[in-house]
């Protein structure tokens, strides 16, 4: 018998300033709920053309980046770099040190659409070695319960389906459903994993532990308390298609010290960062006098230099039109 959690707190996610001129509606990193271990920060990005996110450190955690709409290019100081279209994500462990420049890339000049979560890495893994880990639109394997729900399954299983593999240090989760007007849906969380949902469109209502009426609408986040396996709700007949992610983790018993980018579990590794970025030490070697070359923009011409490696492997520079995010029925 299924033991459905309750609802601890429904926050808005309000839009702000990030980046360089780009904007984000951040849902967790805000005073509302500074932290949800293992999460720290969550991101649902807009980004026009002409903005983002330019050479920049990280230190102690995990990235993962979800491109819904256009594409996302990425550059470090080791070398690395590669474009993540519509349905791919990227999960990014900075560990002991990286700086690397995240720069959208649209054809028609539309803006670039996507969620990056920041997952805190247990404290004997923070000084791992940086590494990436990418998986593709077409990797991702999709359940269909029935007509009026369909899961992308990113991470962990869904209605019987599993996801490929682990991508992430810390053990993790991660859905993207898509549920039509009268579906309803039901997503089992491992009892020691902290649990929430943001909608990205329409709306949706959760039956919990002690109600069967919780509404969560468009830009808003559900965070669930560890009571339960369960979290269950539906899309009433008079609403709209909406689509939701669910994101759960292995909650971590350990200090959370953060300062911007750099996350650790004490002040005195946090002044540490900062002189080993200061002095490119200790992981931050290579960030003596590099600069990426999208960090000042991406144009048709560097974006085709950028993207050979994505054709060379065979794979196609536009993801299946499913994977891409609209408003059209499953």
């Amino acid at each position: 018998m299924v033991a459905l959690r309750s609802v601890l707190k429904v926050i808005y996610a309000t839009e702000q300033a990030e980046g360089v001129g780009a904007r984000v509606r951040r849902s967790i990193g805000v005073p509302n709920m500074r932290n949800f271990t293992p999460f720290l920060m969550l991101d649902h990005f807009n980004v026009a053309p002409d903005a983002g996110f330019p050479d920049h450190p990280h230190r102690g955690q995990e990235t993962v980046t979800l491109v819904m709409k256009n594409y996302m290019l990425h550059e470090d100081f080791t070398g690395k770099s590669g474009v993540l279209r519509p349905g791919d994500l990227q999960f990014m462990t900075a560990g002991k040190g990286i700086v690397h420049s995240e720069m959208p890339y649209s054809e028609d000049g539309s803006n670039v659409e996507g969620m990056q979560l920041w997952v805190d890495l247990p404290k004997n893994l923070k000084h791992t070695k940086p590494r990436y880990r990418d998986l593709r639109a077409e990797e991702i394997p999709i359940a269909k319960p029935n007509d009026k729900v369909q899961v992308k399954v990113i991470s962990g299983t869904s209605y019987g389906v599993e996801s490929l593999k682990e991508l992430a240090y810390t053990p993790m989760n991660y859905y993207w459903f898509t549920v039509l007007p009268g579906g309803e849906f039901e997503q089992p969380v491992d009892p020691s994993f902290n649990c929430f949902l943001y909608v990205l469109n329409g709306s949706l209502i959760l039956e919990t532990k002690s109600s069967k009426g919780t509404e969560v609408k468009e830009h808003h986040t559900a965070f669930f308390e560890r009571n339960g396996d369960t979290i269950k709700g539906k899309v009433p007949e008079t609403g709209s298609r909406t689509d939701f992610v669910v994101i759960a983790g292995q909650a971590l018993d350990q200090p959370i010290v953060q300062y911007g980018p750099f996350v650790e579990t004490s002040k005195e590794e946090i002044y540490k960062a900062f002189n080993d970025y200061q002095s490119a030490s200790n992981g931050f070697e290579r960030a003596r006098g590099w600069s990426s070359e999208i960090g000042h923009g991406v144009d048709s011409g560097l974006f085709r230099v950028k993207s050979n490696d994505l054709i060379s492997n065979g794979i196609p520079i536009e993801a299946k039109k499913e994977f891409v995010l609209n408003k059209d029925e499953l």
